[in-house]
Parts: structure tokens; sequence; C-alpha cells
């Protein structure tokens, strides 16, 4: 089953955001472009990671949901941008069988996860908001641990049935992938095996993972903007949809990217890697930005945290000096 009927074609080509490589002039400003992003991205993840771990105020469940999720942002972004950018530096656009399969596997599985993520994110802004005072009963430390690993675990399950039927592809078609990482529904039309069973899975999966993550968003936000209307207070309407404001715009900048990316057909146009670089690239850079900027929680545990760094600098230098 592994990799020997990969003896045909070993590697493919990603020409998504390499269409002129006859100007180099293009490929460095796209370069620098994605570099600075990716930069952005690892530097804002990894210091939302850092101050919700450092900060004891935040050690609550809605703080434990988004440190996992900066962590899925580092690894989603990760997957497929150290490709893109070696791409643009080098004449030959290419990827290995095996490179492109396990590309495919990490995107299912961060992805996915991601989904799921969001959906639990969106059941706490429900208990929170509609069910205030029996919140720490029903968010206990024993379901949100158990909702965090179910998310990973549906990721890896998706994956992995997907990526199983796909190592017994014998791909002996055209070697070009109109796109700049490995997606499924990119790499089935250059396999000259039957791929209607992988077709079907690959459906069924995507199906059932998006259709059920997005009702359980849906349903809870439903439940949470009928609360909030029914409120009396004017603050306290205002206070609840400054909690659930950052969520939804994750949400909808994941959601409705990823969603329109895989409705469009795989022709490579600008629209669809547009699509593609929203919910792949710029998405993982603008969460910590989103729960950072709109959030005065975090953005004083920041403040906590930099004093500490800066106190704990000043006591080292003091006692370089004695």
């Amino acid at each position: 089953m592994a990799w020997r009927n990969h003896s045909t074609v070993t590697e493919f080509i990603l020409l998504g955001l390499s269409m002129n490589p006859l100007n180099p002039h293009v490929q460095a400003l796209l370069f620098v472009l994605f570099l600075g992003i990716y930069l952005l991205t690892l530097t804002g993840n990894l210091m939302m990671l850092l101050v919700i771990g450092a900060d004891s105020h935040l050690h609550t469940p809605m703080y434990f949901f988004l440190s996992h999720l900066s962590f899925l942002d580092l690894c989603f972004s990760s997957v497929t941008v150290p490709k893109v950018l070696e791409n643009f530096l080098s004449q030959k656009k290419t990827i290995s069988v095996r490179g492109c399969l396990a590309q495919v596997f990490f995107l299912y599985v961060t992805a996915g996860t991601e989904a799921c993520l969001l959906s639990v994110m969106a059941y706490d802004r429900y208990a929170a908001i509609c069910h205030p005072l029996l919140y720490g009963q029903i968010m206990s430390k024993q379901l949100y641990m158990l909702l965090v690993w179910g998310s990973w675990g549906l990721g890896f399950l998706d994956a992995f049935i997907n990526i199983l039927l796909a190592m017994d592809l014998v791909f002996c078609e055209a070697q070009i992938i109109h796109h700049f990482s490995c997606e499924m529904p990119s790499i089935l039309p250059l396999s000259c095996s039957d791929i209607s069973r992988n077709i079907i899975v690959l459906l069924c999966s995507a199906f059932l993972h998006a259709l059920g993550t997005f009702l359980l968003v849906f349903l809870s936000y439903a439940r949470i903007i009928s609360t909030i209307l029914r409120m009396s207070s004017t603050s306290g309407r205002s206070k609840a949809f400054s909690t659930c404001s950052s969520h939804l715009t994750a949400v909808t900048l994941f959601y409705g990217s990823a969603v329109l990316r895989h409705l469009m057909p795989n022709s490579g146009s600008l629209v669809e890697l547009i699509f593609s670089v929203q919910y792949s690239v710029i998405t993982p850079m603008l969460n910590p930005l989103i729960y950072s900027l709109k959030n005065k929680e975090v953005k004083a545990a920041v403040r906590r945290t930099l004093e500490k760094c800066l106190q704990h600098i000043r006591c080292s230098s003091k006692d370089r000096r004695w």
C-alpha cells in the first residue's frame, strides 16, 4: 500500500503563485511579502501562547481554547508557507509526491481541528452569555479538555481516512498543480487510478465535518443573539456583544474564505488563489491581532507580561554590575 505505486510520477510542480517565473522582481516582491506575513504569524501566535501560559488571570476555558487556536495557526501556516517561500527562490517549483501527500495530511489535521475548535469556542461563548451563573459547572475542566482533544481527534481521523486512500493512487498524468500548496481536490485529477472512492469519502467527510461544526456555531450564536436582545441593560448588551465579537470575526474569516475556496472549481484562477491565501496564510496572522486588539483582558495580560520581562531584565543587569 505504502509508496510503491508512485513510481510513475515522483514529483509535482506547484505553479499557483509562480505563473510568471521570468519576472524575478515579482518573485522577490512576493517572497518579501509572504516572509513578512509568516514572521508576523509566528510572532503574534507565539506571543499569545506566552501571555496565556504566563498570566494566571487567563487560565480559563476560553483562553485555553485560544491557546490551542494559536498553536493551530502556527502549524497551519507552517505547513504551506515555508514551501511557498522556497519556491519563490527556486527555479524548480517542485514537491515530491510523498511531500505533497504529507502536506495534504497536515493541512487536513490543522484545518479540520481548527474548524472543530471554533465551534467549541462558540459553545463556550453560549454557556458564558446564556448561562453565566452556571458557567463554571457547564464548562468544567473535564469537559473543556474533552472538547479540545476531541477536536484534535476528529481532525486527525478525517485526515487519516482521506490520506490512507490517497496512498494507493497511481500518479501518471500531468504533474502541474495550479496551486501554491497540495490539497486533495487539486491532486486527485492528476491520478490515473479510479478516484471515485476517494471523491465519495472526501465529499462525505468534508460535508459532515463542515456541516457539523458550522451547525454548532450557528445554533450557539442564534441562542446568544436571542439572549442579548432580551437584555434590558444597554451596557449589558454591549458587553455581551464585545465578549463574542472577536470569535465571530475569526469564524467569519475562516469559514467564509474556506467555503468559497472549496466551492470553486480547481482552475488555478486568481480569485481561487486569493481565497486560499486568505484562509491558509492571512487568517492565521490576523487571529492573534483580533483577539488581542479587541480584548481588554489580553491587552492587560500583555502589559503585565512585558512589565515582568522588563523587571527581570533590570534585575539581571543589576546582578551583573554587582
